[in-house]
Parts: structure tokens; C-alpha cells; sequence
């Protein structure tokens, strides 16, 4: 063993030695302390604040029936009082500075009534803030299915408590979208009922307009039976037809192959009796033509006619409204305690706080346009089928936090069901590109048994029907001359003229078929999937024509088009950068 003595002090070169050393030393004693702290959470993937149990009402002798909820175990997060137990809102400072509930949450007794027991209450972002489910005091639940990203929120812990199969369901909170977004990013069953249905005594508010208590779990028959739990709902109700609405223009939004989600129901639909064959619409210029009121919240841009701006607007409206009565609630503990938060959290309470109490009015107007908007469209007997977000869960800590379009585009959607008060289903469907995907179920305000039923009949073939789009193999390719293809792309000029959309799409498709590598083709199809509000099929059709000709500037134009038009702003910018580097052309 070396001893200093023997060193020449009095070289620097030792001294950088021995300093490397200790820096060695102390990094791999911190890298130790954090797997160690890893591993300690990894049984429970870090879902859980505080474990207990509180076990079921007492079975009723025979010849009573089982308890409904006999032997499920499930969870709730901490926004749900329970006797004993201070409730702390995700949030530290809150803790601190309350005391013990003095009595459980109805919701929580109901359920142990019907026979489940609790185990514990689980992580969810501060205050109900947040989408991402990252937490500054108690960390962030681990995603199972995919632990390097986002669980999403804000009730993180509950869908990370069921994906791992720790619970057999988990309550949350859903206010713009808390538990739809976690439920499709952790690929389970995620359920938002028909607000003002589900008690919220014993529930800490964020936004009484918009609050609901929603829940978790893996089974649909589970998610059914909590549903008759929580709803009081009737166990047995006449089957009625079901007819599916699926919104277009919202599927423009993922990139996920429409044959995933759409294809699937309408498949599904041919098979099981009881179905109408689906229909399609575009839901947003629906909503623009329904909901007068959303013209006050309408950014000014050039897409103004497009369905899409109306459903970011119905959006805007949404954050305003939570701020406002985010504000009335808690105003007075935020200015006295002087809370911290995590970075994203802390923005959205800031915005709250500051909000101004303009166009009020004009909030709960377009809450009561969304539900009628909504009931004269799917009556009792119409389900609306969209995607339930429009991207992949973001990667953990994101130093940048989340692009503005991720947000737009996501809250586009999530809006619909909140501000129209409507209850919504998140289906899991599988995985793309390794990330969980989902679609999602509306159906009117009120007819939660009918959406509930809808999901125990479906969701077995859906998921069938899942596996078979994704095993299939793709077209192949027909074989043509030129001449042909030109007649075709010809005629697709013309049926273009004529305002004849989807005809021009077909003539243009069958010109691609015989000729793969022509720009023009895919550049004109493009054109006409753009007036159909096919945006998603128009941006690809522009990539594919510039990557055959990078002098297209007919296909730049359009993709910046259908890239605004989907709300990818940073895209549609440097498109148009791009364009601008095209050498003239005379």
C-alpha cells in the first residue's frame, strides 16, 4: 500500500491523482445510494405515498349475494380523504400545513361496502396540476410499460398502480385529462363518468366545473362493476343498437396507422350483432357550427376554417375556466404559504393565480353549447370514437419540458369530454413503435351503464381485431407504364377541378400505383387530401414527393399547410426554411 510520505507532495500531478480518486470515490458512493433507492421503490414502482389497508364491510350471510367487489384490492391518490390520514395533494407544503382527515371520502366507503380492500394512496402531481406525473417530493411512478418515459398525469401513481398489477383497480382525479392521458400512456383502462355523477365529498377540489373522480384497471368487467359501484347504477338495463361516430379529422393527429384504431372498431361492428355500420364525420367543424360561443376564445390564424383551430380554442376555454375556479379555491393558501413546486407545476398555479375574470360568462356558456352540442349529436344510443392523445408518452425529464404542440394537440382532444361533461372510455390497443396507444369512447352526458356495457361487449373482439391489423402484411405493389399513369393523374386533375375530392384522391392513387417515384402525383394527392381535412395522409404524401423531387415547391407549400393544420408549428417552420433554400427556378 502506497503512503504519502513516499509521494513527491510537491508534484501537481499527484494531487490531480488523489483528487480524481476521491471524486471517483464519492460519484460511485452516489451512484450506489441511488440504485439502492431504485431498487427499494422498484417493488412498488415508486405508485405509493403511504401504505395501508382498510379492509371491506363484512360479506352478508347467505343466501345473500357476493359482494360485488369482494376481493379486489384497489388504491386512491392523494387527493381522496381518508379518516386519519392527512391528504396531501401531491404537494409537501399542503401537507404541512393541514391536518388529519376527519372523516373518509363517501366514494371510499361505498367501495369497501361492496367488498374491495385499500391498500394505500398513491402519487399524483401537485395541487392536480401537471400532465406528466413527475413529482418533485415523492418521485415519479415508473411507467411498466415504458419505464424511460412518462407515466403521465395527473394521476400518475393510480394508472402505474394497476399496469403493474399492484391493485386490481386505482381511483384518481380527472379534470382536463388525468385520467385519460395516464391511461393510455401506461396501456390500461382508464374511465372519466359523466361529471356531477360520482360524489366528490372527501375529494379536495381543483376546479369544480371539471372535476371528476374516475378510476383504473385492466379488466373491463372490473371497470364495469366499480362503475355500478360508484354510479349506484342499475345492474341489468335493456340492450339497445349502438352506432358509432368516428371522428376523421381527429385521426388526423396520431401518427399511428389509422387501421389500428378505426379499422378495428368498423371490423368489429361487422361481427357482433347489435351495431350499425359506422359513420365518419369532422368533428371539429361540427363543433364550430354548434358551440358559438368558442368564437370568443379563437386565436387568429390562416386556418381559421379548419375544424382543428375550433378544438384548440375549445381548449383555451377549458385552461381559463380551471384557472378561474383554481383561484377562487385556493388563492388565499398559495399568497399565505408561499408553496413550492416543480417547475411545470409552479407555471400552471402562477397562471392561475394571475388569471383575469374576462368573458366569464362566456366559460359556462360553452360548457352548456358542448353538452347540448354533444347530446343532439349522439342522443342515447351514438358513441363518438377519437383517439385518446395524439403522441407517444415524452421521455422522463425533459430539460425543455413539453413542446407547445404536444400540449395543443393533446388538450385538443382531452377537451371534448371535459367541457362538454360527457363520460369518456380509454381503450387499450396494443403498442406502435413500442410505445402504448389507445382510442377512446364518448357517449352522451348521463349514459355512463350504456358506454360501460359498450366496453365488457367490445373489448375482447376490439383487441382481436387489434392482432390482425398488426400481423397483416401490406399490399403489394401493381405493376403499370407511364401512360397509364399519366391518363390517371389526368383524370385526377380534372375530378380536382370539378371539386370532385375524394374521386381526384382514387385517380391519383391508382397514378401511384403505377408509377411510384413521380413527385407530381403525390404533391396533387396531397392537394386533394387537404381539402378533405386529411392532413395527416397530406403532410406524408408532401414528404414523400419532396424526398423524389427537393424542387417541389407545390409539395413544401401544402406540407406547411397540413403540418399547421395538425399543430406541429415547428415543423411547419422549418418547412417553410427549407423552402426558402430552393435554388430559382426560371
Amino acid at each position: 500500500m502506497y503512503k504519502l510520505s513516499k509521494l513527491n507532495v510537491s508534484n501537481p500531478k499527484v494531487w490531480v491523482v488523489i483528487g480524481v480518486s476521491i471524486a471517483g470515490v464519492l460519484i460511485f458512493a452516489k451512484v450506489r445510494r441511488r440504485f439502492n433507492s431504485r431498487s427499494s421503490i422498484k417493488e412498488d414502482f415508486g405508485a405509493f405515498v403511504e401504505r395501508f389497508e382498510l379492509l371491506p364491510f363484512p360479506q352478508p350471510p347467505p343466501p345473500a349475494a357476493r359482494l360485488p367487489l369482494a376481493g379486489l384490492a384497489f388504491a386512491i391518490n392523494d387527493i381522496i380523504d381518508v379518516k386519519g390520514h392527512v391528504t396531501g395533494y401531491g404537494s409537501a407544503d399542503w401537507k404541512r400545513t393541514h391536518e388529519a382527515a376527519g372523516k373518509t371520502a363517501r366514494l371510499v366507503t361505498a367501495l369497501l361496502k361492496n367488498g374491495a380492500t385499500c391498500v394505500g394512496k398513491t402519487v399524483m402531481d401537485e395541487l392536480g396540476f401537471g400532465m406528466t406525473g413527475e413529482n418533485v417530493n415523492y418521485g415519479t411512478p415508473i411507467n411498466p410499460q415504458k419505464p424511460s418515459n412518462i407515466p403521465g398525469g395527473s394521476s400518475s401513481g393510480s394508472a402505474v398502480a394497476v399496469a403493474a398489477e399492484l391493485v386490481d383497480f386505482a381511483i384518481g382525479t380527472d379534470i382536463i385529462g388525468c385520467i385519460r392521458m395516464p391511461a393510455s400512456f401506461c396501456g390500461v383502462l382508464g374511465y372519466r363518468p359523466s361529471h356531477g355523477l360520482v360524489s366528490t365529498t372527501g375529494v379536495l377540489p381543483n376546479s369544480q366545473s371539471l372535476d371528476t373522480v374516475g378510476w383504473f384497471a385492466r379488466d373491463p368487467s372490473v371497470l364495469r362493476s366499480v362503475g355500478h359501484v360508484l354510479l349506484q347504477l342499475k345492474t341489468l338495463e335493456p340492450k339497445r343498437m349502438r352506432r358509432f361516430i368516428v371522428a376523421d379529422d381527429l385521426f388526423q393527429l396520431p401518427k399511428v396507422p389509422k387501421q389500428k384504431m378505426v379499422y378495428a372498431v368498423s371490423k368489429v361492428t361487422e361481427k357482433l350483432s347489435g351495431y350499425q355500420t359506422p359513420s365518419h364525420m369532422n368533428f371539429g367543424q361540427y363543433i364550430a357550427s354548434k358551440v358559438p360561443c368558442l368564437k370568443v376564445f379563437r386565436e387568429e390564424s390562416i386556418n381559421q376554417q379548419n375544424g382543428i383551430s375550433t378544438l384548440k380554442a375549445l381548449s383555451s376555454a377549458m385552461f381559463l375556466l380551471q384557472r378561474y375556479e383554481f383561484k377562487i379555491n385556493h388563492e388565499e393558501w398559495i399568497k399565505s404559504v408561499k408553496p413550492k413546486f416543480g417547475p411545470d407545476v409552479s407555471d400552471c398555479v402562477q397562471a392561475a393565480i394571475t388569471s383575469k375574470t374576462d368573458s366569464i360568462k362566456n366559460l359556462y356558456k360553452v360548457r352548456m353549447e358542448m353538452r347540448a352540442a354533444l347530446q343532439s349529436l349522439l342522443k342515447d344510443d351514438g358513441i363518438l370514437v377519437i383517439p385518446t392523445v395524439a403522441d407517444p408518452p415524452p421521455k422522463l425529464c425533459l430539460k425543455k419540458g413539453l413542446a407547445a404542440e404536444f400540449h395543443d394537440r393533446v388538450y385538443a382532444l382531452l377537451s371534448i369530454a371535459t367541457m362538454s361533461g360527457c363520460c369518456q372510455v380509454t381503450i387499450p390497443l396494443g403498442k406502435h413503435d413500442d410505445s402504448p396507444i389507445s382510442v377512446s369512447f364518448i357517449a352522451s352526458h348521463g349514459t355512463d351503464n350504456f358506454l360501460l356495457d359498450t366496453v365488457v361487449d367490445i373489448y375482447s373482439s376490439l383487441l382481436e381485431e387489434v392482432n390482425i391489423a398488426s400481423n397483416s402484411s401490406p399490399f403489394p405493389d401493381i405493376d403499370g407504364n407511364m401512360e397509364a399513369s399519366e391518363l390517371l393523374k389526368e383524370k385526377g386533375n380534372a375530378a380536382y377541378k370539378g371539386k370532385q375530392w375524394n374521386k381526384a384522391v382514387t385517380y391519383y392513387t391508382e397514378a401511384i400505383k403505377l408509377n411510384e417515384t413521380n413527385a407530381t402525383y403525390y404533391s396533387n394527392r396531397a392537394a386533394a387530401y387537404l381539402e378533405l381535412g386529411c392532413f395527416q395522409q397530406a403532410e406524408k404524401d408532401c414528404t414523400e414527393a419532396i424526398f423524389l423531387d427537393k424542387k417541389n415547391i407545390k409539395a413544401y407549400l401544402r406540407r406547411g399547410t397540413a403540418r399547421e393544420s395538425l399543430l406541429f408549428y415547428k415543423e411547419a417552420l422549418q418547412g417553410q426554411k427549407s423552402f426558402y433554400h430552393i435554388p430559382c427556378i426560371m
